[in-house]
């Protein structure tokens, strides 16, 4: 029998030594009160978890109007709030977030929760609760918890959880490309019950103390790659490997998504680009070669439904192949080959 911690033991790490950072950023096209009001309601609920509100965060990233809902939420709540002039994306959000809370020493755990309604503060116990049991049988302080959403396609849509897929397994590929390569096993057992890969890309998670420091309190490594593609588009591929990078056990629970996300800033974003980024990133980061990458890319996009989804969906997947072959400096001159009976 799975022994797991008590109720009580991760209530009180929930309450008394857990931090959450809440990045914010109110996109000119989002409708604003809608937004605003999806954004307080992820404030509030939060801050009812934690016996302190300023252990929340709201960290606001160059936009006009989370400014002022910031502020309103920080008189109005306790929680914290700090703020970005310049828009560069969510992980120079959530950094900020961190590095502030971290200045807390009596804080042990961080849970990172997007801004969007779509992640329920009382599932947060659950993520608590798991790495507490990691560590308890590891003994390894350094722990990152999954959110997994049972579906990806029903909050984010057909086509986007489709593309997530490939993201996801390319991920899982380069992390143990990095992992033989330096002779350090991936430490997966606590994240792959349900699936062949781990919901990387999930915006909700929890780290603990050494992870947080791990990731947020050295220099940054942009491998190269453009502003947007490090902070706007890789921003969950970054925080899982250099989580991983610095030693840390991966975890995954499973958790409640919103059928229909009630607001989206990736989905605003030009989908090609922002997928081809999220593979870029941890490939360059991780020195895979742009052999490896480019077998991957066509070990994965034939198995994918929207690659038979015809011109539309299979044009997303070659022109992801093409932009990610180019970052390479390798020109696409190929179709991909799939097997001719199914």
């Amino acid at each position: 029998m799975t022994e797991i911690p008590p109720y009580q033991t991760a209530s009180k790490v929930l309450r008394e030594q857990t931090g959450v950072v809440i990045p914010v950023h109110l996109p000119a096209s989002a409708d604003t009160a809608a937004a605003a009001a999806l954004v307080r309601d992820t404030i509030d609920s939060y801050a009812d978890l934690v016996d302190d509100p300023s252990r929340v965060c709201v960290s606001v990233d160059g936009s006009p109007g989370g400014g002022e809902l910031a502020k309103q939420a920080v008189a109005d709540r306790g929680v914290q709030g700090i703020e970005r002039e310049e828009n560069r994306g969510k992980l120079a959000a959530v950094a900020a977030g961190v590095r502030q809370l971290l200045q807390d020493e009596r804080l042990t755990h961080f849970a990172i929760i997007d801004q969007d309604g779509d992640h329920l503060a009382n599932e947060l116990i659950t993520f608590v609760r798991t790495a507490v049991h990691v560590h308890e049988r590891t003994g390894t302080d350094q722990i990152l918890v999954l959110g997994r959403r049972i579906s990806r396609h029903h909050p984010m849509g057909w086509g986007r959880g489709e593309l997530e897929e490939l993201v996801d397994r390319v991920l899982l590929d380069s992390l143990q490309y990095a992992a033989a390569i330096s002779d350090k096993p991936l430490h997966l057992e606590y994240a792959t019950v349900h699936d062949e890969y781990p919901d990387f890309h999930s915006g909700y998670k929890v780290l603990t103390r050494a992870t947080a420091e791990s990731i947020f309190s050295g220099s940054e490594n942009r491998a190269g790659v453009s502003q947007d593609c490090y902070y706007r588009h890789a921003v969950e591929a970054v925080m899982t490997v250099e989580a991983i990078q610095g030693g840390a056990w991966l975890a995954q629970v499973s958790r409640t998504a919103i059928n229909e996300q009630p607001m989206t800033t990736f989905g605003t974003l030009d989908r090609c680009r922002l997928n081809a980024d999220m593979i870029i990133w941890p490939c360059r980061r991780l020195g895979v070669p742009a052999p490896h990458v480019d077998q991957w890319l066509r070990n994965h996009i034939p198995r994918l439904l929207l690659y038979t989804h015809v011109p539309d969906g299979r044009d997303q997947l070659n022109e992801i192949r093409r932009l990610v072959m180019e970052d390479y400096g390798c020109a696409v001159t190929d179709d991909l080959c799939v097997p001719p009976y199914v």
